[in-house]
């Protein structure tokens, strides 16, 4: 599972939280998606490589539970970096 697809990882996060997320909402789930935001925030501050991972996989997992609860597919959202001649700057 090491070298995991964004769409295998979405489908693993929907597969373990999508009953749980989908009650929740956007709403409460976007606060939680921040949330974690912010630990990621304190911890690329601070000097601990281990716990930065660890915020870096929340975010990407609130990430995928917010795609997953509202119907975006984040492996075809990301085709604007990758397929459609995007660059990734702005």
């Amino acid at each position: 599972m090491a070298d995991m697809t964004i769409a295998a990882f979405q489908d693993f996060i929907r597969q373990r939280y999508f009953a749980t997320d989908s009650k929740r909402g956007t709403p409460a789930t976007f606060m939680w998606f921040i949330e974690e935001v912010g630990e990621l925030s304190t911890a690329l501050a601070g000097n601990d490589p281990v716990n930065t991972e660890e915020e870096f996989a929340d975010v990407l997992a609130w990430l995928c539970t917010l795609a997953n609860i509202n119907g975006v597919d984040l492996a075809k959202a990301i085709e604007k970096y990758t397929v459609n001649g995007v660059d990734g700057t702005k």
